[in-house]
């Protein structure tokens, strides 16, 4: 859910920023900017996943490797 809000506030503050830009280079500019914001901030999640997963691994006593073959 709180993936969704965050989403959400950086699509909203784009289109505010889009709209306030005239013509279509700003308009094409800010779609642009708002695809790398989304983009920058899903890779961040996968990345935070990745750090949990290992961490959890590691608490768990759980082996990669043994993870990798299932």
């Amino acid at each position: 859910m709180g993936i969704g809000v965050a989403i959400g506030v950086i699509a909203f503050r784009k289109v505010t920023e889009a709209q306030s830009t005239l013509g279509p280079e700003g308009l094409n500019r800010a779609v642009g900017r708002l695809a790398d914001g989304v983009y920058d901030f899903a890779d961040a999640v996968r990345s935070g996943m990745r750090e949990r997963e290992t961490d959890l691994r590691t608490a768990l006593g759980v082996d990669p490797a043994d993870a990798a073959r299932r």
